[in-house]
């Protein structure tokens, strides 16, 4: 059964926002041209539309467990973020990728609080990704609180997974070219604070 939020909120916007910006989205029929791609959270409570307060088209958006991108690698595996990125770069020429971390994170803190006793069939891989942004934050801050090494590490990985973007050719090829700029972002969900990192 279709959770009843959800009908209730498309006839909203059916009936306001569809309605109300038919020539804006008449446009967006022929195709998208944002001109920037954001790696984020899939986490419920972090929505980059609606953060940054954005139009339909505006930006290019793809979510993962914890904002993370993989080195690059051709094993012929299948490559969710990685095929979004190439799609951004590649054909939608984005001007800019931010990766979008957040505090409170629930890939990160999976990733602190590691055991291997736990059986995982897909979320231990992925967040390994960040293994090293793990390793660093928790050699160089041993005496930090809990919440401070979390929020270390969700820095720590965005940092990491920006330099994870170089490793894709037709990404460093345009950062080189100038026609192409990285970020990382930190969105504290407690005071709606955003860090430069």
């Amino acid at each position: 059964m279709i959770p009843t939020k959800l009908l209730d909120g498309y006839k909203r916007f059916i009936s306001g926002y569809f309605s109300h910006n038919q020539a804006a989205l008449h446009k967006l029929i022929e195709g998208q041209a944002p001109e920037v791609a954001i790696v984020a959270c899939c986490d419920a409570r972090v929505d980059p539309a609606f953060i940054f307060d954005v139009s339909p088209g505006d930006i290019f958006v793809i979510r993962n467990v914890a904002n993370l991108v993989p080195p690059f690698e051709a094993e012929g595996h299948y490559h969710g973020t990685s095929a979004a990125l190439e799609f951004a770069v590649t054909k939608l020429l984005v001007k800019h990728i931010v990766i979008l971390a957040h505090a409170r994170c629930g890939g990160i803190q999976t990733l602190l609080d590691k055991d291997d006793n736990v059986p995982s069939d897909f979320l231990g891989k992925w967040m390994s990704i960040a293994r090293k942004a793990r390793e660093s934050v928790l050699q160089h801050n041993p005496t930090m609180s809990g919440q401070e090494r979390a929020r270390a590490c969700e820095k720590a990985a965005a940092l990491h997974s920006r330099g994870n973007l170089m490793t894709f050719p037709w990404v460093a090829a345009r950062v080189k070219q100038g026609t192409l700029t990285l970020h990382a972002w930190y969105y504290d969900l407690e005071n709606g604070s955003l860090e430069q990192l």
